[in-house]
């Protein structure tokens, strides 16, 4: 379920119910409703091209740590996961000791995150390029 509609489902729900008594013109708490959906869905959007002008940013930036702490701090969370659940058990059954480091929950959600993130963003890269692609040749073919 993506932000939208989760916000859409918190906020607009009870919203919607209380039109719903209000206002006795079932078309104008159709268009209230409306109205208020529209509003949701631009204020996300704004919210969405704010965090993408700060990810822009720093991905121009000229200096290689402001490029590249999101990365570097993925791969550390990364390696406290593998040493954790891989190196450290099997240290402990090999040598008898292993150093398990404490990874906050937090981290952890951040992580998961970072990798859904990079996942839905590849996903919907790759699906920009299709449809790019088959629009040029559709459009291609209606201007012949």
């Amino acid at each position: 379920m993506n932000l939208v509609s989760k916000l859409l489902g918190t906020v607009a729900g009870p919203v919607f119910e209380v039109i719903d008594q209000a206002v006795t013109d079932k078309d104008q708490a159709n268009r209230l409703k409306a109205e208020l959906q529209r509003r949701l869905i631009d204020q996300q959007d704004a919210t969405l091209q704010a965090r993408m002008k700060v990810i822009l940013a720093e991905a121009g930036g000229e200096s290689w740590a402001q490029r590249n702490w999101r990365p570097v701090l993925m791969l550390v969370i990364v390696a406290i996961v593998a040493n954790n659940y891989l190196l450290a058990p099997y240290l402990g059954a090999v040598f008898g000791t292993g150093l398990s480091l404490e990874l906050p929950e937090r981290l952890w959600d951040l992580m998961t995150l970072g990798v859904g993130g990079y996942i839905a963003g590849r996903s919907v890269e790759k699906t920009a390029e299709r449809i790019k692609g088959k629009r040029g040749s559709f459009l291609d073919e209606v201007v012949k």
